[in-house]
């Protein structure tokens, strides 16, 4: 099991994305996670890490969040933790 992280930026108002990228990753995999925590941050952050390690962050993708990739990516981790 693992424990995602998403930070956002309160100021930007990206709580509205960090809860749809909550709800996907509940829905998708939510029997493999021990949980899915908002972090609020500042300064346009957008950032999902999984067991404290970065799977997405807006600052190396073009300011852009994509939440399947994101699902895609937390996936793999997933599994690599059953490994």
């Amino acid at each position: 099991m693992v424990t995602v992280e998403i930070e956002y930026c309160v100021p930007c108002g990206l709580l509205d994305l960090a809860i749809e990228t909550q709800r996907r990753l509940l829905n998708s995999f939510g029997r493999d996670l021990d949980g899915v925590r908002l972090a609020t941050g500042h300064g346009g952050v957008y950032r999902v890490a999984v067991d404290g390690e970065t799977v997405w962050d807006t600052d190396e993708h073009d300011g852009q969040i994509d939440n399947d990739r994101i699902a895609e990516r937390v996936g793999d981790r997933i599994e690599a933790s059953r490994a």
